[in-house]
């Protein structure tokens, strides 16, 4: 079972709730491509009754359609919530989340009244890439690692428009365990919690049956392996990820398939949709 929650978490929360009151608009930073497990079902009893954006962030990796299903869906579903897809290294597509915070809390941002946003998310989903675009200068730390933001920030856009970075947040426990694989698969769950090859045999698995098309152009196969285990095998044999023997090293097969996935290199593929959401 994957349960990772490590301890600065635990003041995070406590960090989010006092900063809270100071509030005007709430932007919770979600992986377009598994909108649901890259939620936090706390913010949403910290922010109350402030309007929230949810932001699809790395759109450019997700099934389009699907990222349009659940766009339609938050907005539908989520009183004061609006939804927005964006690649958030894109300057043009983060200036969008500025426009349409202005439009849903029009009494703040002139002099002396600031529009102050918060912006939240689990780790790994964009925050920090999202703030720096938007400040247009490197101001949160960025990385491949999940966890990066360590502590609070407050930032001055310079536009009437104040942002609060807060750490990353996951939710203590994980008790969907197909939204903690996905999360997992996608970055966003650090290293010493994952069972590499667990994970890439739960990737195979789903790609086989959601995009087998792309598995065989990406991987150039002629016939598609039975499971995910034996994607992982051929994968290894393929791309050299050999042991002594010839054996395949499923250890250095599984990094490989996770990161062709982490990467885009397998083309736009999202982990859930709203089906997957109903059936569970």
């Amino acid at each position: 079972m994957i349960n990772w929650f490590p301890g600065h978490m635990h003041s995070a929360r406590k960090q989010i709730a006092g900063d809270m009151p100071k509030i005007d608009l709430v932007v919770e930073v979600l992986d377009a491509r598994l909108p649901v497990a890259s939620s936090n079902p706390l913010l949403e009893e910290l922010r109350g009754a402030k309007p929230c954006i949810k932001v699809l962030n790395k759109s450019d990796l997700a099934d389009p359609e699907i990222t349009k299903a659940w766009v339609r869906y938050f907005e539908q579903h989520a009183k004061g919530v609006k939804a927005l897809a964006i690649d958030a290294t894109q300057k043009n597509e983060a200036s969008r989340l500025i426009r349409l915070s202005r439009g849903l809390v029009p009494h703040r941002g002139g002099p002396g009244k600031p529009l102050r946003i918060m912006i939240v998310g689990i780790p790994n989903v964009g925050k920090s890439t999202l703030i720096n675009t938007l400040c247009g200068r490197r101001i949160a730390r960025v990385g491949d690692r999940p966890a990066i933001t360590r502590t609070s920030q407050q930032v001055d856009l310079r536009n009437g428009i104040f942002l609060f970075d807060t750490p990353g947040v996951l939710a203590p426990n994980l008790e969907d365990q197909r939204g903690a694989l996905c999360l997992a698969a996608t970055g966003a769950i650090g290293d010493n919690a994952m069972e590499h090859e667990r994970i890439a045999i739960f990737v195979g698995d789903f790609l086989l049956e959601r995009y087998p098309l792309q598995v065989s152009q990406r991987f150039r196969l002629k016939e598609l392996p039975e499971n995910g285990e034996a994607l992982l095998v051929e994968v290894g044999r393929r791309r050299g990820c050999l042991a002594a023997g010839g054996v395949v090293d499923r250890q250095r097969a599984s990094e490989l398939l996770l990161h062709e996935l982490q990467a885009g290199r397998l083309g736009r593929i999202s982990m859930e949709t709203l089906g997957d959401v109903a059936a569970e």
